[in-house]
């Protein structure tokens, strides 16, 4: 099958983070196992969702793994010209959802795999394709979980985020909670009788604003932007109407760590004022809704250079976003960011990649197989 072919049976599978994708894990499994593939579906706790990987080659020496994750951002905006899950060519654009973040990749991934599969490689190259990756990376830790049971330890891993085909050696880490505080409703002549959640999650912002407001002053990484870490609260509701006490407020938030920062220690300031709301007779609640390590690959490490002489660029020095990078490298595994589109296109209407940027992407591939055969 054409790359073209490919993308457009991913795309046409609405594989929307949080939902079943056992339709396409099935497809991608039966694609790969009818060129060779040794292929393990492993499911996830979630019961309804799955990792997939997969291996050609021999599994029992260190070899390559090039990573994407299934799942995509809903697409739900109005602004979409065209059904989202279905593939639209227009000259050298591909419009879909998940085009450029990140089923562009899985295609030119697969679209390699006959050749890969064509002569016998000395080294392998794995295939792990993860879930809910869009939802803080909730997917790919199961799957690293699992990876001393199927492969010696593999020399480096390609994860093929959008970066126009350029290697990324560092993004920030990241940590999200969710703030659940519950009061007592009453009428609002009556303040004296209830507890308001709202004025007492005011208590929390400010400990979240003061925290931000730190970070500012470091410690810095050049290499990023903006160079500090970061906190911000996203999202705050809560109350019934203007003339009853607010029994309940939510409040979600973020940090973003550079390398060497813990990007959960950012939020226990935040955490810690949030828990002193119980000696006032407050409930609360603390959910952390997602967590993973910044990644820090040096220049010189042999899977940098790799990708150096693959790609003929030399590559990033860091991006603020975050992927499944720092928790393959967390897990002992070198891992750099490459793959074919463009992130400013990502989670917007009308995602698209170019045609040329996905045989960029195959070409590289082909490289990679190339070498592993020496």
């Amino acid at each position: 099958m054409q790359i073209t072919e490919i993308l457009e049976r991913l795309i046409a599978f609405p594989s929307v983070v949080g939902t079943p994708n056992g339709a396409i894990v099935g497809w991608v499994r039966d694609y790969l196992e009818s060129h060779g593939a040794r292929v393990h579906v492993l499911d996830g706790p979630e019961g309804d969702r799955a990792n997939l990987f997969a291996t050609i080659g021999p599994a029992d020496v260190p070899g390559y793994v090039l990573s994407g994750h299934m799942d995509v951002v809903p697409a739900g905006e109005p602004e979409w010209t065209s059904d989202p899950f279905r593939l639209r060519a227009e000259g050298s654009r591909l419009y879909g959802r998940g085009t450029s973040d990140m089923k562009g990749f899985l295609a030119a991934v697969l679209a390699a795999v006959p050749e890969i599969a064509g002569a016998p490689l000395a080294r392998p190259i794995h295939f792990a394709f993860s879930y809910d990756e869009e939802a803080g990376c909730r997917g790919v830790p199961h799957m690293l979980a699992k990876l001393p049971e199927l492969c010696a330890t593999p020399a480096g891993a390609i994860i093929g985020e959008p970066s126009n085909m350029r290697a990324i050696l560092a993004h920030k880490g990241k940590a999200a909670a969710r703030i659940t505080i519950g009061g007592r409703s009453g009428h609002s002549s009556r303040p004296d009788l209830g507890l308001n959640a709202v004025h007492a999650m005011a208590s929390i912002l400010t400990a979240a604003v003061e925290e931000a407001e730190r970070l500012t002053q470091g410690p810095f990484d050049t290499a990023f932007e903006p160079a500090y870490s970061s906190l911000q609260v996203g999202t705050i509701s809560g109350g019934q109407a203007v003339n009853i006490i607010a029994d309940r407020c939510v409040a979600e938030l973020e940090a973003r760590a550079i390398a060497g920062v813990d990007p959960t220690a950012l939020l226990a300031p935040v955490k810690a004022a949030a828990s002193a709301l119980s000696s006032c007779g407050f409930a609360v609640d603390w959910v952390e809704t997602s967590s993973y390590p910044a990644l820090s690959l040096p220049a010189d490490t042999p899977l940098a250079t790799l990708l150096t002489e693959l790609t003929a660029t030399p590559p990033l020095a860091a991006v603020s976003y975050g992927t499944e990078a720092g928790l393959f490298q967390a897990a002992g595994i070198d891992a750099i960011i490459c793959g074919p589109g463009d992130i400013g296109r990502a989670h917007k209407p009308d995602e698209f990649i170019l045609i040329e940027e996905l045989q960029s992407c195959r070409a590289m591939i082909g490289a990679l197989a190339a070498r592993c055969r020496a």
